[in-house]
């Protein structure tokens, strides 16, 4: 994966901002298949415990928002906003709840997923991607200067995270599947655990757009 993230012709003029299209979900290129609400029952999750790996199912439910197109100067991204919402079979309470952005840089290809979780940790992965491609991979590393991962201090200290990656694969136009690896170096542990997670999901509603924009919303 190139780390040349940005043409050298930008820095020529960094504060004229670059032309775009109104139309967020005619221009989200390889993120345009995940545009709408999505439901997924057949997840399974591997993370460590006392005693070893503990394998769990869950249910899941992503919405994707278009958002406006966003600029830095000459660079311009079209994005979607996301919520990821999870719990466990059976049980009302959450197992896991992330946020963030989906950004495509149209100019280099560029690919930027950004996340929070309400356990004092936040993420940032890069990829690349062509507006075809049916398969996307971002990753993050702590030691990576622009896609890396930052953890409060107890998790810091007791599970740290060393690097993160997630690949989605469309499957059809109302079916995706994605799987996840976290690298954590457990307090007392020797070795790396690769914590995991997968899913496939299918399209449960259309997606939302701005209300200020108008026009269409995605299928």
């Amino acid at each position: 994966m190139s780390r040349d993230w940005f043409p050298p012709e930008y820095l020529d003029d960094v504060f004229t901002e670059a032309e775009g299209s109104n139309d967020t979900l005619a221009n989200l290129g390889p993120l345009t298949p995940l545009a709408g609400v999505w439901e997924g029952t057949k997840g399974v999750d591997v993370h460590p415990q006392a005693d070893g790996p503990e394998t769990e199912e869950y249910l899941e439910r992503w919405e994707f928002a278009p958002i406006d197109r966003q600029t830095n100067g000459p660079q311009l991204y079209y994005g979607l906003r996301y919520h990821t919402h999870i719990h466990k079979p059976g049980e009302t309470e959450t197992f896991h709840d992330q946020v963030g952005y989906l950004l495509w840089e149209p100019a280099t290809g560029l690919v930027v997923m950004t996340l929070a979780i309400p356990r004092a940790q936040v993420a940032m992965a890069g990829g690349t991607a062509a507006p075809e491609d049916r398969r996307i991979t971002l990753s993050a590393a702590v030691d990576d200067p622009h896609f890396g991962i930052s953890s409060a201090p107890f998790l810091q200290e007791a599970f740290r995270t060393s690097a993160w990656e997630v690949t989605f694969d469309f499957l059809g136009e109302d079916s995706f599947a994605y799987r996840q690896t976290t690298t954590l170096h457990v307090h007392g542990q020797d070795a790396p655990f690769a914590h995991t997670d997968a899913n496939v999901l299918n399209r449960v509603g259309p997606a939302e757009l701005n209300p200020l924009a108008g026009g269409p919303t995605a299928p």
